[in-house]
């Protein structure tokens, strides 16, 4: 027959450490350290929030690497479509516009800047031009949607009220690097 004391001191010893187990847990359920149930759903709520709002922040760098590689791709298609390889292009492209829109270049003067780190050279651009107002007027808009980059920087008009009007005009280009 089994040792039923042996047995019982057993369970009593088990029961007792299930109460301590008990009396800890309802301790630090109720202890101010802890906080009240109200408090652990607030933190819980702030908390959820910001999981959210810092996932909404890391949504555009989702797919980076992809994104940088398609972004290099676009840049090299940018240069070779907008930017002259030879200086002789933008010459060729400022005198292009000038006769499209029915003006004459008086002078024009171009003076290649250091080139930058990423290998484009900015060329400033430095031009006199007569004609009509109104033809005037459509070289620079000519010249601000042209394919190949210019900015304008200094516009300066010139006339005597009846003939032909004198532009003055400060323009910035780029070659790309070879």
């Amino acid at each position: 027959m089994p040792d039923l004391g042996k047995t019982r001191r057993n369970l009593k010893i088990a029961v007792a450490v299930m109460v301590v187990a008990d009396a800890i847990a309802g301790a630090v359920l109720l202890s101010p350290l802890v906080g009240s149930a109200e408090s652990r759903r607030t933190e819980i709520r702030l908390l959820s929030a910001e999981l959210q709002r810092k996932t909404q922040d890391a949504k555009p760098l989702e797919g980076m690497d992809k994104k940088i590689v398609l972004a290099k791709g676009q840049i090299g298609d940018f240069y070779k479509i907008r930017f002259a390889e030879k200086d002789s292009e933008l010459a060729t492209e400022l005198g292009k516009l000038a006769a499209e829109n029915g003006i004459h270049i008086q002078q024009a003067k171009y003076h290649e800047e250091d080139a930058e780190t990423s290998g484009i050279v900015p060329v400033q651009i430095e031009g006199s031009f007569s004609g009509d107002y109104l033809q005037l007027v459509r070289f620079i808009n000519s010249l601000e949607r042209s394919k190949m980059f210019f900015t304008v920087d200094s516009v300066d008009l010139a006339g005597e009220g009846a003939g032909p009007v004198r532009l003055q005009i400060g323009l910035h280009s780029f070659l790309r690097g070879v």
